[in-house]
């Protein structure tokens, strides 16, 4: 006897959506099978994913997975290229915080939300959209995000700051949709009874945001545009 499919969602984002030219699909599997086995099957159905190699990286239920995790029917596995190296949504840590918006973003307003008085240092990092990029014009910037799995990944990020750094709140806030030249798409700011900690995280956070929360930049030039990736995160079983 033929076991039953197992039906699941799958979402596709930034230059893979592109590839596919559907931001989500139904897909249905086997019993048994795995994020990895999904991720061939799926390939071979839409070739055109192949250009980016054996960069794609997979999501199941809003969290990254290994090519060897079971899929179970109602999942929901996202596929999608390694991140840019940023409706709205809020998550939230004691006093820390993690927001995406599409809003223009207030830098100061941000960074007053980190202020305490047992704090010495408030380092902020406003990041935006600049006009040239190795010698190309841009005329603007488009940002997407994988909401929720993206606030995770920020939480989560908020979290091992602490871990790393003698701090005392960390606040990040990522702007989506489009941007003109000079907005600001990211703040982060941190604060710290003293600024070298502050100075530290800010940076490091500002580097695994880039390299790990599911946000996606393209940007449109003159003569053409193109979805801006980094690095992958280190995921066992990729």
């Amino acid at each position: 006897m033929t076991p039953n499919p197992l039906t699941i969602r799958v979402l596709f984002f930034g230059a893979a959506r592109d590839a596919v030219g559907a931001d989500q699909i139904e897909f249905n599997c086997n019993p048994g099978d795995t994020a990895g086995g999904a991720l061939q099957k799926i390939l071979s159905e839409h070739p055109a994913l192949n250009r980016f190699g054996k960069s794609l990286l997979l999501a199941v239920n809003q969290r990254y997975a290994n090519h060897d995790d079971e899929l179970h029917t109602g999942d929901e596995l996202a596929i999608f290229p390694p991140v840019s190296g940023g409706s709205a949504g809020i998550s939230s840590l004691s006093e820390d915080f993690f927001e995406l918006t599409t809003k223009p973003l207030d830098v100061g307003a941000v960074a007053r939300r980190v202020v305490l008085p047992v704090c010495g240092a408030t380092v902020t990092l406003d990041g935006y959209a600049r006009e040239w990029t190795k010698g190309r014009r841009t005329l603007y910037l488009v940002y997407e995000a994988y909401e929720l799995m993206a606030l995770t990944e920020m939480k989560r990020l908020g979290v091992q700051t602490h871990q790393k750094f003698d701090i005392a709140h960390i606040g990040i806030v990522h702007r989506t949709g489009r941007l003109e030249i000079g907005e600001t798409s990211v703040v982060i700011s941190v604060s710290a009874p003293h600024r070298a900690s502050a100075f530290a995280a800010c940076e490091w956070a500002i580097r695994e945001l880039k390299r790990t929360v599911p946000i996606w930049k393209k940007e449109v030039f003159e003569d053409g545009e193109v979805w801006v990736q980094s690095e992958p995160p280190a995921v066992a079983g990729g």
